[in-house]
């Protein structure tokens, strides 16, 4: 089995680097703290790699430990968590994976590339933080208060609280689990989704202000900028969620959230009913779930709202 694989690996490295995708969500934070926990179990020298995350993950057990940076140049063991194909971590990030002498990684986007030397993928897990639950458990790990925090941090954020359709019913197993530890799952609702900063406030008032609809209002599309970003300045996730806004209103099948980078515009997108905007960020070279994806353009302003509106009218009935 793969996961005997992964343990013999683990069991057998030295030195291990654990990473995830760029921008880093509740459950690419989740997934990697909580696998930091399990293998510091077996004393293990590991280290975390993320470049920013948003405050709200400030409490998470074990956060103060992340890296921005490594003077390592080769590890034993290279471990990528939530993310779908390895273009997808921080530049700065992937040669520790390309270099690692065993690479492994924990997904469950719908299209992922089977990068790793051992894949262990279930598209049908709401997130990567629950298929470690069981993993861990199978490897023999201890689920401690610690590392069950850390893992209800994923599974509530990439449910939406429970409230999207990918919620199942191991998602609601392990949060009863998780309340018989003691775990606050009240305190992790709130803290990674309903408490926003000054700033995240403000930005989303402008969002809303700035919202536009096409196709008949089945379409929802909004913007944000660098120049917004100095203005009220914002902070490394305060934009996170922004995209729900849309997706909450009538009529509405597809949300666009478009905000810049350094290398153009991403582009995120979310569904209610029946688009797969998965499909519709592969036309990029982006991807994601079902209901819920992205993508770069490295387009200007202008021509990357016209391409993602115009490919996302094609998929609205």
């Amino acid at each position: 089995m793969t996961l005997d694989n992964i343990l013999e690996e683990i069991n057998k490295a030295n030195s291990i680097v654990l990473m995830a995708h760029e921008n880093p969500d509740g459950d690419a934070i989740g997934s990697c703290l909580a696998f930091y926990l399990a293998l510091k179990q077996l004393d293990k020298n590991v280290d975390v790699l993320v470049k920013k995350y948003a405050a709200c993950y400030d409490f998470m057990p074990g956060i103060k430990e992340v890296k921005s940076f490594t003077d390592v140049k080769e590890y034993d063991l290279a471990i990528c968590l939530d993310c779908p194909e390895i273009n997808r971590v921080d530049k700065e990030f992937k040669q520790y994976f390309d270099n690692a002498k065993v690479k492994v990684q924990f997904d469950h986007h719908a299209r992922n590339t089977m990068f790793g030397d051992f894949n262990v993928v279930d598209q049908t897990s709401p997130a990567v933080c629950q298929i470690l639950a069981s993993s861990f458990e199978y490897m023999k790990f201890e689920l401690t208060k610690d590392i069950i925090t850390n893992l209800m941090v994923g599974i509530i954020t990439d449910t939406g609280g429970f409230r999207h359709s990918n919620t199942n019913q191991d998602a609601f197993d392990f949060a009863s689990f998780a309340l018989s530890k003691g775990v606050n799952i009240e305190k992790i609702y709130r803290t990674t989704l309903t408490t926003i900063t000054p700033q995240k406030f403000e930005l989303q008032k402008l969002a809303m202000d700035r919202m536009e609809f096409f196709a008949d209002g089945k379409i929802a599309f909004t913007y944000e900028n660098f120049a917004d970003d100095k203005a009220i300045g914002t902070a490394p996730g305060d934009n996170e969620g922004i995209v729900e806004i849309g997706r909450t209103i009538q009529g509405v099948e597809v949300s666009i959230f478009l905000y810049e980078r350094e290398d153009g515009y991403k582009a995120s997108l979310r569904s209610n009913d029946y688009v797969d905007v998965s499909e519709i960020c592969m036309t990029f070279g982006g991807g994601g779930h079902l209901k819920a994806a992205g993508v770069t353009l490295e387009m200007s302003f202008e021509e990357a709202k016209s391409a993602i509106i115009n490919e996302t009218i094609k998929f609205i009935k």
